[in-house]
């Protein structure tokens, strides 16, 4: 399979286990790093910096990775987009 003419490929469960995990822990470091610079943000975007983290964590496991180019930069930037998109639709149909 493809996307944008990057030929993804296919990650064990042991590799997105890891990798979800990791964007987790990304997650509690960044929420603690804005907790202690006194940054004001609302759950919904803590929720938002959850979602960006675990999937930049997971892309890399299906082959995109962003310093082979702006391909693959581009794919990355389409898919946070459209996950944002439906994390802002789900929460506004949500409330």
């Amino acid at each position: 399979m493809k996307l944008l003419g990057i030929p993804l490929r296919r990650p064990s469960f042991n590799e997105v286990t890891a990798a979800t995990v990791m964007g987790a822990g990304l997650w509690v470091a960044g929420i603690g790093l804005m907790k202690a610079l006194r940054v004001d943000f609302s759950p919904a975007d803590a929720g938002a910096l959850l979602l960006v983290l675990v999937w930049a964590c997971n892309s890399v496991r299906l082959g995109i990775r962003i310093e082979q180019g702006r391909r693959h930069l581009l794919a990355n930037l389409v898919v946070s987009a459209l996950l944002l998109g439906l994390y802002e639709t789900a929460r506004v149909v949500a409330s």
